[in-house]
């Protein structure tokens, strides 16, 4: 039995040709169902973003099946089950939202590993236990195109829309950030220096394996690195990814992270989720670049910057939390 007893708004975020319409919402089988049309460029992706409201509180529904990332097509459908996160089944009405997608992200699944190493530095000791929740990065680094796509400009030394985009600093990327949320709705951010590790070893596809580097032992395969650079930085995705599809992990440019820099902060850090310590003058970069040596080029390799530090061989990739789907 179908009964209609809410209403769905549109909304269309400005700037975008996509269009959402045919919209039609039942519900069967204790579901909220969902079908819609979207219109737009064959060639590209778009995120849909659905807010729940009832009661004057929006929330963002949790329990949702079907595909939230899609590509232009008639009656796509989703299914959300309020009851299985404790709400009502009635009474909502509810906000759909097609952005355009800039960024190739990869799903990560959660899991347990062993962060650090015993063959760098002593800020990689001691090897310790970590467990992290699901999370979505970045396939590549941000490219100078999509940069300039949010921000308007191109700070970077090596032109090129597919390179990475480099001389951007911590706090920039702060700015970044603001922007590219308020115009997708979602919650993009910097990977924590845990999540990082965790990607490039491949999270739970490798758990039986711990290569050098982000997908293999042999650098030349998956990295841009000072003796196979040309002392330039690279279109991104031109080399080998690792197990999770994810490029340039190690070498291209250095990538921020978003925790504090401490030396000993693996002694003492959280088992779950660590953030990094919450008062250091230093911010974290991982990876390697396209000027630096095979040691540091290795998926436990850390250095510090400041945060307002600027160079050419220095980028950055995205995470996107779950939360926001």
């Amino acid at each position: 039995m179908r009964i209609k007893l809410f209403t769905l708004l549109l909304l269309v975020n400005i700037g975008f040709t996509q269009t959402l319409s045919n919209v039609k919402q039942s519900i069967e089988n204790g579901r909220i169902v969902i079908t819609y049309d979207l219109t737009g460029d064959a060639q590209k992706s778009y995120d849909i973003t659905i807010n729940a409201t009832k009661d004057g509180k929006t929330i963002i529904p949790r329990a949702i099946a079907g595909p939230v990332y899609v590509k232009p097509g008639v009656k796509h459908i989703l299914w959300w089950e309020p009851l299985l996160e404790g709400r009502e089944l009635q009474g909502w009405t509810f906000r759909l939202t097609a952005s355009e997608r800039l960024f190739n992200m990869v799903f990560v699944k959660g899991g347990t590993f062993e962060m650090g190493s015993n063959d760098g530095g002593d800020d990689e000791k001691p090897i310790h236990t970590v467990i992290l929740s699901d999370f979505y990065i970045g396939a590549t680094e941000v490219t100078q195109a999509q940069w300039e796509a949010i921000m308007g400009n191109n700070p970077s030394h090596f032109k090129g829309d597919n390179l990475p985009v480099e001389k951007v600093s911590w706090d920039d990327i702060q700015t970044f950030l603001i922007k590219l949320n308020q115009q997708t709705g979602q919650t993009y951010r910097l990977p924590t220096e845990a999540e990082w590790e965790y990607a490039a070893r491949g999270g739970v596809q490798s758990s039986n394996v711990s290569y050098q580097y982000a997908g293999s032992n042999t650098i030349g395969d998956l990295a841009w690195y000072k003796d196979n650079s040309g002392s330039t930085t690279h279109p991104v995705a031109q080399k080998q990814p690792n197990e999770l599809g994810l490029y340039d992990m190690s070498g291209n440019v250095w990538e921020w992270c978003n925790d504090n820099y401490d030396a000993n902060y693996y002694q003492n850090s959280a088992k779950k989720n660590p953030q990094g310590p919450s008062s250091v003058q230093y911010r974290l970069l991982r990876g390697g670049s396209w000027d630096f040596n095979t040691q540091l080029c290795r998926v436990a390799a850390r250095v510090r910057d400041l945060p307002y530090g600027r160079s050419n061989y220095i980028g950055f990739r995205l995470v996107r939390v779950v939360s926001s789907q």
